[in-house]
């Protein structure tokens, strides 16, 4: 994995926990010799993430919609900033650039654009990890609501496993690093739990 896409918040949270963890996760891409791709912000959590990288020597691409680029108060000391035209190619252009997705915390923003990777990881569309940093039991509630799709058979046993989930940035790069993609096309057993 050469790049990695990370989705998380331009505002920085409520507590310093999620500073930091976004600090630490900059700190061990750069430390993995990885490309940091993500929205190209420097306000929030997205800033921290983004800075932290740049500090340990790694690349930072940047992709924002010339909309945000005030909003989000666009950062200018990236590798590469692309100014897109508008969320979809946003969203496209992270994903062509990056080798794996993650989210650290974040709002309706960050849930909707690791939600979109995975059903295109769950699709076939692409074989990339997604991965959540749990900081502090944060995307607990909503790796529940995927067990709860799997138990209910909207979400096929096999395909649960595409979300790949650790508390620290080391061990979920890790995770992500030795991932094996799902190779089952989950329409061939309609009736299949598995």
């Amino acid at each position: 994995m050469q790049s990695i896409c990370v989705f998380c918040g331009s505002n920085p949270g409520a507590r310093l926990l999620f500073q930091e963890a976004a600090v630490a996760m900059g700190g061990a891409i750069a430390q993995r010799g990885m490309t940091l791709v993500y929205g190209g912000g420097k306000a929030g959590l997205m800033g921290h993430l983004a800075d932290a990288a740049l500090a340990a020597g790694a690349e930072v691409i940047g992709v924002i919609p010339e909309f945000l680029v005030a909003k989000e108060i666009s950062h200018d000391n990236l590798t590469q900033l692309h100014i897109v035209e508008s969320m979809h190619e946003r969203k496209t252009k992270m994903a062509t650039l990056a080798d794996g997705f993650l989210a650290l915390p974040g709002g309706y923003g960050t849930l909707e654009e690791f939600c979109e990777v995975l059903t295109w990881a769950n699709l076939g569309l692409h074989q990339k990890p997604c991965g959540l940093l749990n900081v502090d039991q944060y995307y607990d509630p909503l790796l529940a609501m995927f067990d709860r799709a799997m138990q209910e058979n909207l979400v096929r046993v096999r395909m649960r496993s595409l979300v790949l989930t650790a508390e620290t940035p080391d061990a979920l790069l890790h995770e992500m690093e030795t991932y094996q993609p799902q190779l089952v096309n989950q329409w061939l057993h309609r009736d299949s739990q598995i």
